[in-house]
């Protein structure tokens, strides 16, 4: 008989809550001398917590996510590594918590016929879209499937949408501008890493792209433009987010409407729209 115990499984060690508001403060560009202004306490009481020899109350925890204006995911992570149980509930879509949020979803899909709109989670996860997504996408990948529910992967696969984009190194450089800021904006965020390194690696990417690019700003509108033969499609889109969420889920979802740039996209996609399927 083996009396000897079995190993137990090696835990995730808990991020230190000194390390995580160092990261954060160092992605948002505070001193200590800044970041404790705002959160109303003095620059050695902060320099303690940041070095361990001090642990934040609860109150000062969400004292000092306000003054980082960390996402709700972050500020759950803050807490339970000072100890403290996560504060902001992450409640599925699909949950009848949600139904009137989703019934207000499903109508601003639906007022956005004949045109695209979809609703995208952090990861750019497309988890809704409405029928003119669906007819647009199986109209310029000629029926195909796409292989991905991501939709920055979809752009950057050779083999899904990115053959269709008229434009691709236009719109996927902004997709990777987008990015290289949401990893740099959530340092803890490692799904967005661990994206931002799987698109770099798709063939074709320039490699000027892996490194953020600090200098230029974002053009104020981005035009999409999909093509099948001598037939396009130009949209530009708007992003609607829910203010003041209290819940994980609502905090990171956006709702992508896309408006036809010229008379020959509004055209096309009435036509799409008449169509029998």
């Amino acid at each position: 008989m083996n009396n000897l115990a079995a190993p137990r499984p090696q835990s995730r060690p808990r991020p230190q809550v000194g390390a995580l508001l160092r990261e954060w403060r160092a992605a948002r560009r505070l001193s200590q001398l800044d970041l404790a202004l705002d959160a109303g306490m003095s620059p050695r009481h902060l320099s303690c917590l940041e070095t361990g020899k001090a642990q934040p109350s609860r109150d000062m925890v969400t004292r000092l996510a306000d003054a980082l204006d960390m996402p709700l995911r972050e500020r759950n992570a803050l807490l339970v590594a000072a100890g403290y149980a996560p504060r902001y509930p992450e409640t599925a879509l699909a949950t009848p918590e949600l139904a009137q949020v989703r019934r207000a979803i499903e109508f601003i899909l639906a007022q956005q016929e004949p045109y695209p709109a979809f609703v995208l989670n952090r990861r750019w996860d497309v988890l809704m879209a409405n029928e003119a997504a669906m007819r647009v996408n199986g109209f310029v990948m000629r029926g195909r499937a796409s292989a991905h529910r991501n939709m920055i992967r979809q752009i950057f696969d050779p083999n899904d949408l990115r053959p269709a984009v008229a434009n691709w190194e236009e719109v996927a450089g902004d997709l990777i501008h987008h990015l290289h800021s949401e990893v740099a904006a959530a340092p803890t965020d490692l799904a967005a890493r661990e994206l931002l390194d799987e698109v770099l690696a798709y063939p074709g990417v320039p490699a000027r792209w892996r490194m953020r690019d600090l200098d230029s700003a974002p053009a104020p509108l981005l035009t999409t433009v999909l093509q099948r033969d001598d037939q396009q499609l130009r949209f530009f889109s708007t992003i609607t987010t829910f203010g003041t969420p209290r819940d994980v889920t609502l905090d990171e979802l956006r709702i992508e409407c896309c408006f036809p740039v010229d008379e020959a996209t509004t055209q096309l996609c009435r036509e799409l729209a008449a169509t029998p399927t």
